[in-house]
């Protein structure tokens, strides 16, 4: 541990305890930062039989800045404890922010590979000039403190019809080889992935690229791969695709293509679909848990938008993560599910048939079983409908300040069966048909608006604990 390490480390205590605790849009079940800004989610793992998630951190300003790598763990994916800030923009190479990356186990340790950024002041465009992206590996012992760091590639390592923007390794193991994925973008605008292999997890070689002819974006961010039911996923963070219909309605966007053929040699095949439909998903990641389950966590949030407000700003922190999420494929989908251990926290269950007008608690779960239409209007101002002879799923604020400027987003379905509707006191997930379709959003409501109001015929399980 550097000078600069033990500083910042300083600072950032000092400004958590002087946070004030006024705080009535917390989450009870999502990892949010004790302070600060928060954004992608890294280094995503069980080690020695405890779950770990490490975050962007911006611990100075709810509104950004320089980041860092916060870190939570966890029991059972529910209940999750701040350990503290373990890697740290403190080397030359990584001065201008730690950013995202993965983890990796093996024999008890724990390897942690991220973007380390340096930004240069002058008249650069920051595109072709004036930043550098190094990839780094910092080693734990102990899965809470860096014993170690070590610079494995630069710019100049990179393919050259790169630009400067390559960055967010994701690094895995099969047989003997390791392999890693990094997002990029090339000199003609594309966004495609990088695959690089090594035999140490030190000394890498670039072997081949990913990418899509077509309107897919210019930059392609957080990328993971990753085999589940026999088939062979890419998930990537598209940066610039133009909106098409109900299609990409986000400033960015996140989804999936599949991948065909041996990982060295695998093609894209299909169309891109997108993994979340609401306001708020970005920079998914996912680790395979000791029980074979692949488990997917994403940034309840999105860059770049100015007209999206999120009012705990005010309270000294903005954004949090998405409930863990296991997925698995269905008639060719990939699809997305709370994680089991939520069906079981539960200790209050209350069932009805039909409509339904009441309150609600600040954090709850709303499983429904669908006839055919239904509106569902969460705290005055969150409007979720289907009408079967439309054929579109909306989730509509009619509140302008329950939803901080957030207005509607849809998709089409062509059938509506079930819904499960996950609320944590600011933020609203819903899963559609045992996860095939899925929106995500913050919003706000005041103490007395958390309320609930169902018409239509269905059959309803309402749950929340005690």
């Amino acid at each position: 541990m550097n000078a600069l390490h033990q500083t910042w480390e300083k600072l950032i205590e000092e400004k958590i305890e002087k946070k004030q605790q006024k705080d009535p849009y917390r989450p009870m079940l999502h990892i949010a930062p004790p302070v600060g800004w928060l954004n992608d989610p890294n280094g995503l793992c069980q080690y020695q039989g405890v779950y770990h998630a490490f975050y962007q951190f911006a611990p100075f300003q709810a509104e950004g800045g320089l980041k860092f790598w916060g870190h939570c763990t966890s029991q059972d994916l529910l209940h999750w404890e701040y350990q503290g800030v373990p890697l740290m923009p403190d080397e030359p190479y990584d001065c201008h922010g730690a950013y995202s990356g993965s983890a990796l186990i093996e024999e008890d340790t724990m390897y942690l590979f991220y973007t380390g950024n340096i930004k240069f002041s002058g008249d650069y465009d920051y595109i072709t000039t004036g930043r550098e992206n190094n990839t780094i590996l910092a080693v734990s012992q102990d899965g809470s403190t860096v014993a170690e760091k070590e610079l494995l590639m630069t710019n100049q390592d990179y393919p050259k019809d790169l630009t400067r923007h390559v960055r967010d390794p994701k690094v895995w193991k099969k047989d003997d080889t390791y392999y890693m994925v990094q997002g990029a973008r090339t000199t003609e605008n594309q966004g495609v992935v990088l695959l690089f292999t090594s035999k140490d997890k030190r000394n890498w070689t670039y072997l081949r690229r990913y990418k899509k002819e077509g309107a897919y974006g210019y930059m392609w961010e957080c990328p993971d791969v990753y085999e589940i039911d026999g088939l062979t996923v890419l998930s990537v963070s598209p940066q610039g695709m133009k909106q098409e219909g109900l299609h990409y309605a986000n400033c960015y966007q996140s989804g999936i293509f599949f991948l065909e053929g041996d990982v060295h040699l695998a093609e894209i095949t299909g169309e891109f679909r997108e993994l979340d439909r609401g306001f708020d998903f970005y920079a998914p990641q996912s680790f395979l848990a000791d029980d074979g389950r692949r488990i997917q966590i994403g940034w309840m949030g999105m860059p770049d938008v100015e007209e999206h407000q999120n009012k705990t700003v005010a309270d000294g922190w903005q954004n949090m993560l998405t409930i863990p999420r296991e997925l698995s494929i269905r008639d060719g989908i990939l699809c997305q599910n709370p994680v089991r251990e939520l069906e079981d926290w539960w200790n209050q269950i209350f069932f009805f048939e039909g409509s339904y007008d009441g309150k609600m608690e600040p954090c709850c779960e709303w499983k429904l079983t669908i006839e055919k239409d239904v509106s569902i209007t969460l705290s005055e101002g969150l409007v979720l409908r289907y009408q079967e002879s439309e054929g579109i799923f909306w989730m509509e604020f009619t509140d302008h300040e329950l939803g901080g400027g957030r207005t509607i987003r849809g998709s089409e379905i062509k059938a509506l069966s079930s819904m499960r509707i996950l609320i944590d006191v600011s933020s609203v997930e819903v899963f559609l048909n045992d996860g095939t379709d899925v929106f995500t959003t913050r919003f706000y409501p005041k103490k007395e608006q958390y309320t609930v109001n169902i018409s239509g015929n269905v059959k309803g399980i309402y749950c929340w604990h005690l």
